[in-house]
C-alpha cells in the first residue's frame, strides 16, 4: 500500500512543479492597466470599510471611560411611587 502511494505521489507532485517554472515570464510585464485598477479598487473597498470601522471604535471607547448617567446596584428594581 505504502508503495502505491508513494508512486502516485512522486509524479504528481514532479508534474506540479512544472506549471510554476513556465509562469516565469508573465512576471516581467509589471501588469497591465486593469490590473492596477484591480489593486486600487481593492485598496479602496478596504479604505471605505476603515472609515465606519474608525467611527465605531471612537463610540465604542468613549461608551467605556466616560462616567455612567445614573448608577444603579445589580439586582436592585426601582421604587414604585
Amino acid at each position: 500500500m505504502k508503495t502505491k502511494i508513494t508512486s502516485f505521489l512522486i509524479p504528481l507532485l514532479s508534474g506540479s512543479a512544472t506549471s510554476a517554472f513556465a509562469a516565469d515570464g508573465a512576471l516581467q510585464g509589471g501588469g497591465g492597466p486593469l490590473v492596477w485598477f484591480f489593486i486600487g479598487f481593492g485598496v479602496l473597498v478596504i479604505i471605505m470599510q476603515l472609515i465606519p470601522a474608525c467611527i465605531i471604535l471612537y463610540s465604542m471607547i468613549k461608551a467605556i471611560f466616560s462616567p455612567s448617567d445614573t448608577t444603579a446596584r445589580a439586582g436592585a428594581t426601582p421604587a414604585a411611587k
